[in-house]
């Protein structure tokens, strides 16, 4: 039995339709996919940056003051900085800020030099960051500052998404003028 050139021909512009189908429906479905993991990231911004966007919009302020060699801070940056909820309030709520506690880059804030201060061994810290944090140096650690730059509060240690998101509402919702954290932790969901 002999098929004919017809057959061939019309099976093979088949084949090239599915499989063109096929690309095209993966390049759509994972498209989707990788656009929607690039923009599930926190906007991080320098000091310097913030302070400069707080002058044309002012917004709470987020640091979050990390150390490179800390594991919990790394940790907290692929799990609770990429989860959605948190990456969404952030970004609306507060200009949010990396603060390396032992930069060696001089930060002029309110006409004040933060320097970094040598302790030994090669080691040091960011005068700035050693103010935010009252001088109890521990990573990761949140800091939180209202529009006029006052501290609301100081968040030590790993946090998950949800123990993060309380943090985030006492700030953003102005909770902390009326009630103490404690309280607000215990009776908020």
């Amino acid at each position: 039995m002999q098929l004919s050139s017809k057959f061939f021909i019309s099976f093979s512009m088949k084949n090239r339709v599915f499989r063109s189908m096929i690309i095209l429906v993966a390049t759509l479905f994972f498209g989707d996919v990788l656009l929607a993991q690039e923009s599930v990231s926190v906007k991080w911004y320098t000091w310097e940056e913030a302070v400069a966007l707080h002058k044309k919009r002012p917004k709470k302020i987020f640091v979050d003051v990390y150390t490179h060699w800390c594991g919990w801070c790394k940790r907290m940056d692929k799990v609770t900085f990429t989860h959605p909820e948190v990456v969404a309030y952030l970004n609306k709520h507060f200009y949010a800020v990396k603060l390396d506690a032992e930069q060696r880059e001089d930060i002029r804030f309110n006409d004040q030099t933060f320097k970094f201060v040598e302790t030994g061994n090669g080691r040091g810290v960011h005068t700035l960051a050693y103010s935010l944090l009252d001088g109890r140096m521990g990573y990761p650690s949140m800091v939180y500052l209202n529009e006029k730059f006052e501290r609301i509060m100081i968040s030590p240690g790993y946090k998950e998404a949800a123990d993060l998101l309380k943090e985030l509402h006492f700030a953003a919702e102005d909770a902390y003028k009326t009630t103490s954290w404690e309280e607000y932790r215990k009776r908020k969901p």
